[in-house]
């Protein structure tokens, strides 16, 4: 399916509203919802279906011309093949003409990208880790949204309503002003609606072409590196000398002992056994949702506080240079995994990028094993060890002392610099530093554990690479090239 180009001067936008739904609204997009969850498991199952029949055909020995046809998992043949079969299917005879169209189109559409996504990690086409089959979607875990691409899609001119198709007119919790008029000048054209449940209500997100108006940052000749961290935020240095200490509000450690209380409460009250399939008792849905209260204001101080810095940074500078951080690698260091995911270093990264882009200025991003830390802002000596407590930079070359945060984001401020004029020193890209022992590469050298020569305490032996081998042969043999 060919993306979606937007017209020379238009971006692409989301406005997102809250919603405040009746009791029957509520249940219809509950009904959507779900519908799209029913759909999605159909199609997996129905794909499904044919590969293990052409699994079990190729173990009586059937050729392969006399195998099962494979049975495509495009958009188009996925409608296609449930349009005919939902009207005698008993899962769906009975009560698929409740919902609108695109309920079911949503998970047939995210099926198709699913078992899409898949056939590329096993052909190696796709980055990132290897993603493995679809799977089926539960009801009880399955976060309910619905998209909608044709019908009724309206902002009323109240500005307090939304009209959705087969929804009808939903009230918002919020005005809706911003969006109204940028559609009633027509520089703003809406291209779909998406309904979500999420930290506790209804939400609808309007994909828009917006035509915005060619910005410029306070300082487009400036270029600023951005360091993150856990105790601040973020500390910038720019090419002119400044430097900006962003604190870390810390919403979560803030409410920490809150979270705590409430979480003991709830666990003194009767909940839900899926077991027995016991209901939970009234008290515990109202300490529940007197918990899931926090944790939805902490997620919206955390979302505020990161849109409030990002912009501050592309709206005052031209070039903004940050680091390719390995996140996930980091979420594994359980001292410090809550509080980096407090900080939502991802986001921060994501947000910089296209505001930059929208402001008409420039990102750089630095490559993940640049040393900005290690690395000497005044002379460009590299040092091989710089543990994570010492929060002094000490050059061992020059009479530089330093903050470990500033040095590291004046050091991302003169690799843009440096790129393009190729100085020679440490922190250019291709540049090869005096550094015999690999600094950039590792802080630490470890020889192999007893264990993982001798194959105990699951160390990995050849017998095990082996079996690991042949079952992943066997999950991608069916996959078609």
């Amino acid at each position: 399916m060919k993306k979606f180009e937007p017209r020379p001067g238009f971006v692409v936008q989301a406005y997102r509203y809250a919603l405040d739904p009746n009791a029957g609204q509520e249940h219809t997009l509950r009904s959507h919802c779900g519908a799209a969850r029913a759909a999605y498991n159909w199609a997996v199952s129905w794909v499904s279906a044919s590969w293990s029949q052409r699994r079990a055909e190729q173990s009586y020995g059937i050729s392969e011309a006399e195998l099962t046809d494979w049975r495509p998992w495009s958009l188009p043949a996925l409608r296609k093949a449930f349009n005919q079969v939902k009207h005698t299917d008993l899962r769906f005879a009975s009560w698929w003409a409740e919902n609108s169209k695109e309920s079911y189109s949503t998970g047939l559409a995210n099926a198709a990208i699913a078992f899409d996504n898949y056939a590329k990690s096993a052909r190696g086409q796709r980055r990132g880790a290897r993603m493995g089959l679809p799977r089926y979607k539960s009801k009880h875990t399955a976060p309910l949204a619905c998209r909608f691409t044709t019908g009724t899609i309206r902002v009323d001119a109240d500005r307090h309503h939304v009209t959705l198709p087969r929804l009808g007119t939903i009230r918002t919790h919020e005005s809706t002003r911003k969006l109204q008029r940028r559609i009633e000048n027509g520089t703003a054209r809406v291209l779909s609606a998406t309904v979500q449940h999420a930290r506790g209500r209804w939400f609808v997100s309007f994909q828009v072409e917006v035509e915005r108006e060619t910005t410029r940052p306070g300082r487009p000749d400036v270029t600023v590196g951005v360091d993150l961290g856990v105790t601040t935020l973020a500390v910038t240095a720019d090419s002119d000398g400044g430097v900006r200490y962003f604190p870390n509000p810390k919403h979560y450690d803030t409410n920490l002992k809150r979270l705590r209380r409430l979480s003991r409460r709830v666990s003194r009250r009767r909940g839900p056994d899926r077991r027995t399939r016991g209901q939970p008792s009234k008290r515990w849905r109202k300490a529940d949702a007197e918990r899931n209260r926090v944790h939805h204001r902490v997620a919206n101080l955390r979302s505020d506080a990161v849109h409030k810095l990002t912009t501050a940074i592309t709206a005052e500078y031209g070039t903004v240079v940050v680091e390719d951080l390995n996140v996930a690698g980091m979420l594994r260091n359980r001292r410090l995994a809550r509080k980096i995911a407090d900080a939502g270093f991802g986001e921060i990264r994501r947000q910089i990028t296209y505001k930059s882009e929208w402001n008409s200025g420039a990102v750089h991003v630095a490559d993940r094993w640049f040393p900005s830390s290690k690395t000497c802002s005044g002379c460009g000596a590299v040092k091989a060890k710089l543990p994570l407590h010492v929060r002094v930079f000490t050059c061992d070359e020059c009479p530089l002392v330093l903050d470990r945060d500033v040095n590291a984001a004046r050091n991302l401020a003169a690799l843009a610099a440096q790129c393009t004029t190729g100085s020679g020193v440490a922190a250019d890209l291709g540049a090869s530093a005096p550094n015999p022992r690999g600094a950039d590469r590792k802080t630490r050298a470890t020889a192999s554990s007893r264990t993982a020569i001798s194959g105990r305490a699951g160390g990995e032996t050849p017998q095990s690479r082996t079996q690991a081998r042949d079952r992943h042969q066997d999950t991608t043999a069916h996959v078609p090239r």
